[in-house]
């Protein structure tokens, strides 16, 4: 066999080893079945032990409400079309902060990474941050900006600056050092080799810095919903909550709890998912499960 066919065949074989290989079987209709049918299976399974434990009565009933109350107190949202602006206050909060935080954690997670002194001093306490509860912070905002809109914000920063920064740190930690040479050889400069070197390969660990920012920053702002309460903030799913808990109504908790949740699965499964997955085909890497 003649050298050049050997080695055409050669390279067939490894683009054949580096191309992702799918293996969902079946028409369209199977894979999305594959992907939909599996949550909902969990979700049924659950709300059936939810329904077996009320039905048993281990718990009185304002301790444990039916489903039944709950999806009923969810459907009256719905119908009365108040769930729209549950969701639009609490939401568009959320993304707000978490713009704002993304601004001020990617230079200073840069930072944090390329600048020994700045990670000698500053890296401990953006680590310590992390593991701080954003909802420690909430008293000292009320007390500093009020009940408005900038204390609520200002939790929200603090809960996901730091999980961002560490993201991005981590994420650039595990560039190869070659990479940057590499860019510098062929005449990168600093801010050159940033754009279009490290943050690149530096972005499948950033993507979970971002969904852990993200989680951060909705868990401070339910936080800082539940005790930040006033008529001017508007009524968010945090306000929500705390007004089930004001009323002792426990199918009203119950329903806040629930929506907060399908929030942040839905964020995942329409932000971060389709972001996630288009990053790993890039790379020649299979999606995520």
């Amino acid at each position: 066999m003649p050298l050049d066919v050997q080695e055409g065949s050669v390279e067939a074989g490894l683009d054949a080893l580096d191309t992702p290989v799918d293996t969902t079987e079946g028409s369209r209709v199977r894979r999305i079945a594959a992907r939909v049918l599996p949550p909902i299976g969990a979700v049924v399974v659950l709300v059936a032990i939810w329904q077996a434990l009320w039905a048993a009565a281990f718990w009185p009933e304002f301790k444990l409400p039916a489903p039944a109350a709950v999806w009923s107190q969810i459907w009256q949202l719905v119908t009365s079309g108040d769930i729209a602006e549950l969701f639009w206050v609490s939401v568009h909060r959320a993304v707000i902060g978490f713009a704002i935080s993304l601004l001020i954690a990617v230079p200073l997670g840069l930072a944090i990474a390329n600048l020994t002194v700045v990670r000698r001093g500053i890296g401990p306490l953006v680590s310590g941050l992390q593991s701080l509860p954003s909802v420690a912070w909430v008293p000292a905002a009320i007390l500093w900006f009020g009940l408005n809109d900038r204390a609520i914000y200002w939790v929200v920063l603090l809960g996901a600056v730091p999980s961002i920064a560490n993201g991005l740190v981590s994420g650039l930690d595990q560039v190869p050092p070659i990479l940057p040479r590499v860019g510098k050889a062929l005449g990168a400069g600093r801010f050159g080799g940033i754009r279009y070197i490290l943050l690149p390969a530096a972005l499948p660990g950033f993507l979970g810095g971002l969904k852990q920012g993200w989680a951060f920053s909705w868990r401070s702002l339910m936080a800082a919903e539940l005790i930040a309460t006033s008529p001017e903030l508007g009524e968010g799913l945090g306000q929500y909550l705390h007004n089930g808990m004001s009323l002792s109504d426990i199918s009203m908790v119950f329903a806040g709890i629930v929506l907060i949740f399908v929030v942040g699965v839905g964020i995942e499964l329409l932000v971060f998912r389709p972001l996630e997955n288009t990053v790993l085909r890039a790379r020649g890497l299979g999606p995520a499960r």
